[in-house]
């Protein structure tokens, strides 16, 4: 189980595949399971992939502190600084495409191009925090499918209809890149800053968009609840275009409903200019695994 020392932690990573560096970050309760149930398999002969933990997440150390954007960030460069890795494209899912929208503000150097897959940011917060807000009667409509009721002084409660979704396999398990059992995610919950940090700007307010030059691909799904932030990111990041994915019953979680089309685009837009990239994979793969 090889890990990389990053930012005081230690990071579960796996890599696979050939040719330019392409590290891909999962979301909020997720771990990296969820690229390789389908994406990596169709990536990995054209890119060298590397996967990992975010903290609290998977097998990667579980401080009780630092899960903003920031932070995560910083951890983003301490895998690749330990990794040795110069440069880099990102592909982030959900709050991991956040994390990967404020590396590359910070660390534009480090980064060659970024797909961010249904991105939310904390600074539009306040779009989710309305009772009007489209994603709450989607949550709820999921979890009706599944034969659970949200009571109504919690329709608007994140932590309530977190902790009874995991009581669905089919929204939670391995079958979507979760823990097997409930306890991790619940230990998170319970004994981090993760939701309250979830919610922390952390330096990157929505006028800092503008200053990320890096080619950006977003990606998000026609049914999907995060449609502002997308509105907002496609009318001000300086170089991006988007990709709309079908409507599906999660809408959120394009990983996994629509994994080989979204590897098409995927693939489609970091080979534009793939052969001028160097790619850094011996590095990994000859020198061995990072000091545990």
């Amino acid at each position: 189980m090889p890990k990389v020392p990053a930012n005081g932690i230690k990071i579960h990573y796996q890599h696979v595949g050939e040719g330019p560096d392409v590290v891909m970050l999962h979301g909020l309760t997720g771990n990296l399971a969820v690229w390789h149930l389908k994406i990596v398999g169709m990536l990995q002969k054209e890119f060298h992939i590397i996967t990992y933990d975010l903290r609290g997440h998977g097998y990667s150390d579980m401080p009780p502190t630092g899960y903003t954007t920031k932070v995560m960030a910083a951890d983003l460069k301490g895998v690749l600084d330990g990794l040795e890795i110069d440069r880099a494209y990102l592909v982030g899912h959900s709050f991991g495409a956040d994390v990967a929208l404020h590396f590359a503000l910070l660390h534009p150097e480090r980064v060659d191009k970024v797909v961010a897959i249904e991105a939310g940011l904390a600074a539009m917060i306040h779009s989710r925090k309305r009772e009007d807000w489209e994603g709450w009667r989607n949550w709820r409509e999921t979890l009706a499918a599944f034969g659970l009721h949200v009571p109504r002084e919690h329709w608007y409660d994140p932590e309530y209809m977190l902790k009874l979704s995991l009581k669905v396999p089919k929204i939670f398990g391995p079958a979507t890149g979760r823990p097997r059992k409930a306890e991790p995610l619940l230990n998170m919950l319970h004994k981090t800053t993760m939701i309250e940090d979830y919610e922390e700007v952390d330096g990157f307010t929505l006028d800092r968009v503008e200053e990320i030059r890096t080619p950006t691909l977003l990606v998000y799904g026609e049914s999907s609840a995060f449609l502002v932030t997308y509105r907002y990111l496609s009318e001000h990041l300086p170089d991006t275009r988007s990709v709309m994915l079908p409507r599906s019953n999660f809408s959120h979680f394009g990983p996994l409903e629509h994994p080989e089309l979204l590897a098409q685009h995927i693939k489609g837009f970091l080979q534009e200019q793939a052969a001028t990239v160097p790619s850094q994979s011996e590095s990994i793969a000859g020198k061995g695994e990072p000091p545990q």
